[in-house]
């Protein structure tokens, strides 16, 4: 379907957008996103419709490149702009996940070895404590859809990822990164950094070699969900040092 043949979802409020552009630059910041991954959130209007950036290196993404698309992830005005090759990600999440309002596509470097090896990533630090729910692993050449190489280009694979990822917040892509999903957009960057620290945590842990290593457990992990703290302390922090304000 071209891009303009679809109605728009309505206008979304500059302060929306704004959290957008900061959830890409602070994830960038924090070396979670590279020179590639992105960021979405489900329009705020209209479940039907998200928000994500042009194809643009994530540190560098600004208000005028966010777009919106349809849960195809076809775009709603291109107007000649570069689309994300991997959006589909994003559209095919929200499309099974009525309790997804973010998503991120990160190729975060320390979750890689968990993602080529038969070793789970599990939680050992508080921060980290939602992954209690479990880690799957997305492999292209097991989604039973043609898969030229290990992107996800289509909806086809989206949603083959999509079932993977399941009812968990975080799901491992073989040896490409991650995809994490979240009620709400601080939530998510919020996931996509303590995953990130939680496995460069777990492979220096894995490394000292002192015998059977004391996870977080379900319990602990399930009270963490009931109470999880102050997260708008952090995301404070994270926009100042993102943007120098």
């Amino acid at each position: 379907m071209a891009g303009g043949s679809i109605s728009s979802g309505g206008p979304v409020d500059s302060a929306v957008i704004e959290d957008l552009v900061a959830a890409s630059r602070i994830l960038a910041h924090h070396g979670v996103l590279d020179a590639w991954g992105h960021v979405s959130i489900r329009h705020p209007s209209n479940p039907e419709r998200y928000l994500l950036s042009r194809a643009r290196a994530p540190a560098l993404v600004g208000v005028e490149d966010i777009m919106e698309f349809d849960l195809d992830s076809n775009p709603i005005d291109q107007r000649g702009r570069r689309l994300a090759l991997e959006r589909f990600i994003h559209g095919e999440v929200y499309k099974v996940r009525q309790d997804v309002n973010a998503v991120i596509h990160t190729h975060s470097p320390s979750v890689i070895p968990f993602s080529v090896t038969s070793v789970p990533l599990r939680p050992i630090i508080l921060p980290a404590a939602f992954l209690w729910t479990g880690v799957p692993v997305f492999d292209t050449r097991n989604a039973g859809v043609p898969a030229a190489d290990m992107l996800i280009r289509n909806r086809d694979l989206g949603k083959a990822l999509a079932n993977v990822l399941g009812d968990k917040r975080v799901a491992l892509l073989r040896g490409h990164g991650n995809v994490v999903a979240a009620p709400d957009l601080r939530t998510a960057v919020r996931y996509a950094i303590y995953t990130e620290t939680n496995a460069r945590m777990l492979i220096t842990t894995i490394g000292l070699g002192g015998g059977p290593i004391n996870y977080i457990s379900a319990e602990e992990g399930a009270a963490r969900d009931r109470d999880p703290g102050i997260p708008d302390r952090a995301w404070e922090l994270w926009k100042s040092q993102a943007l120098g304000k």
